[in-house]
């Protein structure tokens, strides 16, 4: 898809897709070659350079990856461009720091610093510890900085009104203490009436204002075409213009009165396309003709792609599930079929999302803001994403990637999926059903009993209703495995001979009951159940295998214990190397024996059956005291603990041994 070759260190995907560019991409980034050199010339010349545009049209791209690798750098000092908003430091942040939107402000400059270090400094302070720069005569450099998204510095949450407003009044201090200092302020076009108090204060006797529109024609053209330089592909005459003058409505602005065609392009759109018609095209392919742009331009899919990632990565970083902030984008924005939502933004959240989680997904380009009444406003950043969201993370997939979780043990990520999965189907579903045994199965191992029961009753009742009668099974299974994991052998039993009724041929239903079956004391119909298991199968379930050696060594049946067990050796549990060690010891094959049960031992150091087993080997041995003590912890072992016949034999050992 986008495995074509690259020119020196040039990346494989030539447009940033719904990111900003950043200086590494000033090889690729093009159609602002006039605004770039613009502000590049007037930013060290003037006191204060304010950028102004709407959301969407490029500001922080031009500043990273167009102006700033236009200024020569041996005769300006440039600090990092820096953002002020606290959320843009690590978290959870340390108390006691001072200021923290001053904090994110030095932090920037200075990222490698630590935080304590930079706690109570002033802009001031700050610059004045800044190392001064000369040029080749010995006068001091300007020092350039820039402020990107600068309407941080006018609004966020009530609260912060203070932090903000100390702020400002240092940046216009360290304007008048500091007269190399030049700032360059990125922010909205609607956040400019808000500035205009502080800019002759920030910017002395020279500032300037920098308007930013959306792309022309001509330079779309130059944004589409010019990245491709030195990727072994390139566009055909009249498929860059088809791709510019197609994109549809929605992408395009300001359509030519002569021509009909889009007289301006906004750039986010514009690399929404282009990454999406890059994403799709063949990889053998090195010219893209208009066919190939008719053939292959999915916007849909790429933003499906683009809806499904963002959430991700927001939520690895923040402490919010990814299935929550996917239902909330959902369920906040996508009410309207053709038109999405918008809502404020409150003090410490947003239509009940931490207000740290809604600007991530923002500074993602997922979602944008406006300023409207002196509130902050959230949007989806386009109506397009409107289908992607309802159909991102299909229930299926959800299902799916929820089992993965489970066999991988990661229980988190299990529990996430399968909600997820749940959040996505009303009423009865076969989807609904297999999240709810999932989610029965995670609360089961972590110990929430009543939770887990209550989860496989609700599956069953509903693969009943959708006559799933293996899925009711596994469901019943799950409670009875639950209750044998509970040491109720007696209620774990019933579960699953009802849980067999409605599949009689399910393995692990059958290999479970044969468990509780023996835990319950009956060994005779437990290994009745699991001979059936193993001659009705081709090739014989392990587990049925290891299941009844286990059991063999425990009734001193040594011989058809290493029958079984000998089969499953490389795959054996730790309670299996334990009864083979047994049946070993029974055989009078002590060397073998004593090192398998102490590997066994040194695996599972907390399970009763284990302990037993290890007791009797040991005894064998003639380690009379040791086996002594292995007897009492399996006695007192909870995880697992031993089932009744097995304490009874265990409470007998040990008396044995006392009273010889």
């Amino acid at each position: 898809m986008t495995t074509t070759a690259s020119a020196g260190d040039r990346p494989l995907r030539p447009y940033a897709g719904l990111r900003s560019y950043d200086g590494d991409d000033h090889a690729l980034f093009f159609g602002r070659d006039h605004e770039a050199r613009e502000i590049a010339t007037m930013w060290p010349a003037t006191g204060l350079v304010v950028l102004i545009g709407a959301p969407g049209v490029g500001k922080s791209s031009l500043l990273r990856a167009g102006v700033l690798p236009r200024i020569d750098t041996r005769h300006a000092d440039v600090l990092p461009v820096a953002r002020v908003s606290p959320h843009r430091l690590p978290r959870p942040c340390p108390d006691g720091l001072g200021n923290a939107h001053v904090l994110a402000l030095l932090s920037s400059w200075a990222p490698r610093r630590p935080l304590s270090e930079l706690a109570g400094l002033t802009v001031s302070d700050f610059l004045r510890g800044h190392p001064e720069r000369v040029d080749r005569y010995g006068d001091p450099i300007p020092v350039l900085v820039a402020i990107d998204q600068a309407e941080e510095l006018f609004s966020g949450p009530v609260d912060q009104e203070r932090e903000r407003q100390e702020l400002l009044l240092q940046l216009t201090q360290a304007a008048r203490e500091h007269a190399g200092l030049h700032l360059l302020l990125s922010l909205r076009e609607e956040y400019l009436a808000p500035m205009l108090p502080y800019e002759r204060l920030l910017g002395r006797s020279s500032r300037t204002r920098f308007r930013l529109l959306p792309l022309s024609r001509a330079a779309a053209l130059d944004a589409v075409t010019r990245p491709l330089e030195g990727t072994g592909r390139s566009f055909a005459p009249g498929a860059a213009e088809r791709l510019v003058d197609g994109l549809g409505p929605g992408l395009l602005t300001g359509p030519d009165e002569e021509t009909g065609t889009s007289r301006t392009v906004e750039p986010v759109r514009l690399q929404i396309a282009c990454s999406a018609l890059w994403d799709a095209l063949p990889s053998s392919l090195t010219e893209i003709t208009a066919g190939h742009v008719n053939l292959h331009l999915d916007v849909d899919a790429f933003l499906t792609g683009f809806c499904e990632r963002i959430p991700a990565e927001v939520a690895a970083g923040s402490g919010v599930a990814v299935n929550e902030i996917r239902s909330w984008l959902r369920t906040t924005f996508v009410t309207d079929p053709n038109r999405h939502t918008t809502v404020d933004e409150g003090l410490h959240t947003t239509a009940g999302m931490p207000n740290h989680v809604v600007r991530a997904l923002e500074d993602r380009h997922l979602l944008r803001s406006e300023q409207r009444l002196g509130f902050r406003r959230y949007g989806l950043l386009d109506d397009r994403m409107l289908s992607p969201l309802r159909r991102s993370r299909s229930s299926a997939t959800c299902l799916a990637d929820a089992r993965a979780a489970l066999a991988e043990g990661n229980r988190a990520a299990a529990r996430d999926r399968a909600e997820e999965a749940c959040s996505l189907e009303t009423g009865v579903t076969s989807v609904r059903a297999e999240a709810l045994v999932i989610l029965g199965e995670v609360a089961a191992r972590a110990g929430e009993v009543e939770t887990s029961r209550r989860h496989f009753e609700e599956a069953a009742d509903m693969f009943a209703k959708l006559q799933r009668f293996t899925g009711v099974a596994t469901a019943l299974g799950g409670e009875g495995r639950l209750w044998l994991g509970q040491g109720e052998y007696d209620r774990a039993v019933e579960r699953l001979h009802t849980a067999l009724s409605w599949a009689p041929n399910d393995v692990p239903v059958q290999l479970a009951l044969g468990e509780a079956l023996w835990c319950q004391g009956n060994p005779r119909s437990a290994l009745a159940l699991l001979n059936g298991v193993v001659a009705l199968a081709s090739d014989p379930p392990a587990e049925a295998l290891a299941l009844r050696g286990e059991i063999f060594a425990d009734l001193d049946r040594p011989v058809e214990a290493l029958r079984d067990l000998e089969r499953v050796r490389p795959h054996g549990r730790p309670g299996t190397i334990a009864a083979r060690a047994l049946a070993l010891a029974l055989t009078r094959r002590f060397d073998t024996a004593g090192q398998e049960s102490l590997d066994a031992l040194a695996e599972d150091p907390g399970s009763g059956p284990v302990l037993l087993r290890v007791a009797r080997v040991q005894a064998m041995l003639g380690w009379v005291p040791y086996s002594e003590e292995l007897v009492s912890r399996a006695l007192e072992a909870v995880s697992p603990g031993l089932p009744p016949h097995l304490r009874k034999q265990a409470e007998e050992l040990l008396q044995e041994r006392r009273s010889a």
